[in-house]
């Protein structure tokens, strides 16, 4: 499949995980890709891998900036390299975020500033210093969380910075209609990355997580990867401030006994 052919598409947190997993699909499909992390070493790592998996003939379709999402600055400085690099962007994934997992009252002032800053923030400056490169009729996919369906009991500041994103799909993609600019986010349910195994490092959680799970297993960042990019092609053309729910059934379903 071609749907990305000649396109500039920019993936924060791109260098691990989903973001990392979305770079390769979209690069098969035949983007030029950006990826941004807070790690120049891992986005250096991050970059060549995806290099290296290319034929010769895709050798500089990955561009790799150091950017903090919650900075303003630094984010000011990822679009000025954009538009050097390719002058404008047909997708954003705004991908980047980060998790604290432990009851609500032991969470710092801290930790509650930085993942709003990351989650929130991060996710709506980066739309906005992105829109004057993005081409009308372009794509944005955000991503939010399944814990907007169902209450995570560790998750309270988590799950609220995913919530305001979801609904920042549906605010934005109202916004930005008139350029034919779609928004819309995707919801992972447990899926096997570095911030899940993080999260759940002993085998008993893996297997709890997983008996939760209709489909009845863990899911990869392959598999959202799958779901950005039909949110982000042409194919979902007529789909904006939806959320997609990559979860196995978790949200939705009970699974059998």
């Amino acid at each position: 499949m071609n749907r990305f052919l000649n396109k500039t598409v920019l993936i924060t947190g791109g260098a691990s995980g989903m973001g990392f997993a979305t770079a390769q699909r979209l690069l098969d499909e035949g983007a030029y890709v950006v990826i941004s992390g807070r790690d120049q070493v891992r986005l250096d790592t991050a970059a060549a891998r995806l290099t290296d998996a290319l034929p010769e003939s895709g050798s500089g379709r990955v561009l790799a900036v150091r950017a903090d999402v919650a900075s303003p600055a630094d984010l000011d400085l990822l679009m000025r390299r954009i538009e050097t690099w390719r002058g404008g962007l047909d997708a954003v994934f705004a991908n980047a975020g980060v998790g604290v997992f432990k009851p609500s009252a032991e969470i710092t002032e801290a930790e509650f500033d930085h993942t709003v800053g990351v989650n929130f923030k991060g996710v709506f400056f980066t739309v906005q210093k992105a829109l004057p490169l993005m081409r009308d009729g372009s794509a944005i996919v955000i991503n939010a969380s399944w814990t907007l369906y169902r209450g995570l009991s560790v998750a309270s500041v988590y799950s609220a910075s995913k919530a305001a994103v979801h609904n920042l799909a549906r605010t934005l993609g109202a916004d930005l209609a008139p350029r034919g600019i779609r928004v819309n986010s995707v919801s992972p349910g447990y899926i096997d990355t570095e911030m899940y195994r993080d999260a759940n490092p002993d085998p008993e959680s893996a297997a709890h997580n997983s008996a939760q799970v209709p489909l009845g297993a863990i899911g990869h960042a392959d598999n959202v990867a799958a779901a950005v990019a039909f949110l982000a092609s042409d194919e979902a053309a007529y789909i904006t401030g939806q959320d997609l729910v990559v979860d196995g059934g978790l949200v939705a379903s009970v699974p059998a006994a």
